[in-house]
């Protein structure tokens, strides 16, 4: 690593009052993330820095710990299962101990069931959130993202795997490159693995062709990774007219391999992305059985760890519902999934022939149709996306643009924007709370009529399905400047059945005259509370002016 790296995160650590996070990323284990991150923090402790070693993985190789000498280490904590002791990270003790930095290995890592948090990343973003900088290490295949790519490609299926956000939201990323004969000859050597497991990992993961693929799709990531920040830095919110969409079905086999196409392919866009789920009447909650409804909730939250804004729309035709949500939400991208033939006599009548019909109507879309039928070819790998959509028209002109200000949730919401409530509350009343507090704000007269509106749209389709957000939304006539209202419900909401209780509703009203507003501000809302750092802020804010310093706190963290 170049001391040019090394002294850019030590003066982002001197700089920041928040905990910063930095990744070493790799395509397999033995190519030296562990030994670059281990001479980073004797780097950082010869500056004077103060760090430990809060989760070091040696796995018997004497260079590791050879290396960790000198640093000191947060001892681990016991935790019991079935019978057995296992050690985990000491989240507590690391966060008592209050270190400028924390060395933590294996961002991926499952943790023992029991333990504080599910997995290590979850841990890691505690300890950022506790102001604590952290420095980690990850293998790309463990992205969610890519599960299907690396199982088809190599043959693997990845047990341990965290949300692409996790990486997204690095504050650094340095690739650990080597060449894949060099560390075939450290695997020969034994400085990788036990003698015993040399010659099964040549025959099997180790195989020059596997190592191949996995370095090839390291290098793409991070490709991608900087050309987001690129953009992020460059262009508007990336509300073009070409958003990506992943349509759902709540009998459809292989939605999860839908979602992580559309993750991807929104990733090399650089665009937002919907996970749109059709209820027909058909459909309703009080008809489809209980499994079904397990299974699509199941999908949904998969749809919401990988990035996706979800909606539940309803409709009595679905490739129609489909057509309109893609006119509304400036969607160029249609994925759907299609299973494997079916007769005739099955594709006639409405909702029987989706993909087709499809087809036959979507003018100026692209639909990507994906074989999910459960006896699909094995070898399904992503072709890359076209380069046009990309260089699609920028959206025209608006109020939501102009100056890099239209990026902070902070110019959109205000302390009087800001509702709470302490016991579990309806949908209807935190609704009519929120539109009430905004209408009276931006001189709409008739509340009522507003939360008609609100309402209507809701019924129409519904985004309390986020994984503990909401983000209702409407267009207003002659309201002129766009407004978000903040509600934080401490128990949930009381009458929305999800898995988990719904505690910050983002209200969104943009202008009719200007669809585009919607958009942006769609997308800035479901960054915001993909950030698990302001959601914990926000879930524990006793006030509006606590909320809204959280929110300052984000958008400076974002700013620097």
């Amino acid at each position: 690593m170049s001391g040019d790296r090394a002294d850019a995160f030590l003066r982002m650590i001197r700089l920041s009052r928040r905990g910063r996070l930095k990744v070493y990323l790799g395509y397999s284990a033995g190519v030296g993330k562990t030994y670059q991150m281990l001479q980073e923090g004797q780097r950082l402790k010869n500056d004077g820095i103060d760090i430990v070693i809060g989760l070091l993985e040696t796995h018997g190789r004497a260079d590791i710990v050879n290396l960790a000498r000198g640093l000191e280490t947060v001892p681990r904590m016991g935790q019991e299962y079935h019978g057995i002791t296992l050690e985990e990270m000491d989240v507590e003790a690391v966060i008592a101990r209050q270190p400028q930095v924390a060395l933590i290995d294996e961002l991926a890592h499952t943790n023992v069931p029991g333990s504080r948090n599910a997995k290590r990343y979850e841990d890691v973003q505690e300890i950022l959130a506790a102001g604590i900088h952290v420095i980690s290490t990850l293998n790309v295949q463990h992205l969610e993202s890519l599960y299907n790519v690396v199982e088809t490609s190599i043959g693997v299926r990845v047990r341990e795997r965290l949300p692409d956000s996790v990486l997204a939201e690095a504050d650094e990323i340095v690739d650990v490159d080597l060449a894949t004969e060099d560390l075939r000859r450290r695997l020969e050597e034994g400085k990788v693995y036990p003698a015993e497991r040399i010659n099964t990992a040549l025959t099997n993961f180790f195989k020059p062709a596997n190592l191949e693929k996995l370095r090839e799709l390291t290098l793409r990531e991070l490709a991608a990774q900087i050309d987001l920040r690129r953009r992020e830095a460059e262009e508007d919110q990336g509300a073009a007219s070409d958003q990506v969409m992943v349509c759902l079905s709540s009998h459809g086999p292989n939605s999860n391999r839908l979602l992580r196409y559309g993750s991807r392919l929104a990733g090399k866009l650089n665009r937002n992305w919907y996970a749109v789920y059709v209820q027909t009447p058909a459909e309703e909650a009080t008809v489809i059985d209980a499994g079904i409804q397990r299974r699509l909730s199941e999908t949904l939250t998969l749809a919401k760890q990988l990035g996706a804004m979800v909606f539940t729309y309803k409709g009595q035709d679905i490739a129609d519902t489909i057509l309109q949500f893609a006119k509304e939400y400036r969607v160029g991208h249609v994925v759907v999934g299609n299973s494997r033939p079916r007769p005739l006599w099955k594709r006639i009548g409405r909702n029987k022939a989706v993909v087709e019909t499809l087809v036959r109507n979507a003018r100026g879309l692209s639909l990507i149709v994906l074989d999910t039928g459960e006896e699909s070819p094995a070898d399904r790998r992503m072709p890359p996306p076209s380069p046009e959509p990309a260089e699609a028209a920028r959206p025209r002109e608006d109020r939501t643009k102009g100056s890099s200000d239209h990026l902070l949730l902070s110019r959109w919401i205000t302390g009087r924007r800001i509702r709470i409530w302490d016991e579990p509350v309806p949908k209807s009343v935190v609704l009519r709370a929120l539109a009430s507090t905004v209408g009276q704000e931006s001189g709409i007269a008739d509340g009522e009529v507003l939360l008609e509106d609100i309402l209507k749209r809701e019924a129409q389709g519904s985004t309390f399905f986020n994984e503990g957000v909401a983000f209702p939304h409407v267009r207003v006539k002659d309201l002129e400047i766009p407004v978000i209202a903040l509600g934080l419900t401490r128990k949930g909401i009381s009458d929305v059945a999800t898995l988990k209780p719904v505690e910050v509703v983002f209200l969104i009203l943009s202008p009719a005259s200007d669809p585009d507003a919607q958009v942006k501000l769609l997308a800035l809302v479901s960054r915001a509370a993909q950030n698990r750092i302001l959601f914990r802020r926000l879930r524990a804010a006793k006030t509006p002016e606590e909320a809204m310093g959280a929110i300052r706190e984000r958008d400076n963290r974002g700013e620097s």
